[in-house]
């Protein structure tokens, strides 16, 4: 089984015990998430008892270096963040491969086969794009959120400043209507008396012997009755 998952990392003829000496520790060393994406191995021009190794994961790049005659091994790692530089230089004999970090740090392994140190390279430009897009993300989400805050404050701060005290303007008193002048008294002419008349003529019409004694009482008496 754990020859069949290092099969890919032997495809640019890489040396199958020193592949297999990294992936057993490097499988211990794995995150969760974590991925193994290439691991190449250093191959010197006369003697390459205990080669040195460089394994790159979706998270970090890690440099083995062999210790105490093989029987163990050391490694460094850098997460991509940190990293600033990635160099690769061919060479007659095999290509370098380092990277610089963000502290100033430097890392690198020097006779690895040139095919290799080139995957290794296009591995990690592609690992810093990635990095890059998600800084640029992480910032804008960090700019998003500082606009969010500032718009939510402003209200809050405007709620609570001073009002400008409120100065009245005097209201000018409203301007009284003069009084109505007085309605001319018409000097009613007194009324005639009606009944008066009426008996009056009544009573001519009694004296020139137009009407008798009975018409004139009766009439009269009518008049009278009508007041």
């Amino acid at each position: 089984m754990l020859n069949t998952m290092m099969d890919k990392f032997l495809r640019d003829e890489q040396d199958p015990k020193a592949i297999e000496k990294v992936y057993s520790r490097l499988v211990d060393l794995l995150t969760s998430g974590e991925e193994i994406l290439y691991i190449a191995v250093q191959k010197k021009p006369i003697v390459n008892l205990f080669p040195d190794c460089i394994a790159i994961t979706n998270k970090r790049i890690l440099f083995f270096t062999p210790a105490n005659l093989g029987l163990s091994i050391k490694f460094v790692d850098f997460v991509w963040k940190d990293i600033v530089d990635v160099v690769m230089k061919e060479e007659i004999i095999g290509a370098v491969f380092s990277v610089k970090t963000t502290n100033g740090a430097e890392m690198g392994v020097d006779y690895l086969p040139k095919v290799q140190a080139r995957k290794l390279y296009q591995y990690a430009q592609e690992r810093k794009e990635a990095e890059r897009e998600a800084r640029r993300q992480r910032e804008l989400e960090e700019k998003r959120a500082e606009s969010g805050s500032v718009q939510i404050d402003h209200p809050a701060q405007l709620a609570f400043q001073p009002s400008a005290p409120l100065i009245q303007q005097p209201v000018a008193a409203a301007p009284v209507p003069p009084a109505p002048a007085p309605a001319p008294v018409v000097a009613e002419e007194p009324k005639k008396d009606e009944l008066t008349e009426k008996l009056k003529r009544l009573k001519t019409l009694f004296e020139s012997g137009l009407i008798s004694q009975e018409e004139y009482n009766q009439k009269k008496l009518e008049l009278l009755s009508d007041f």
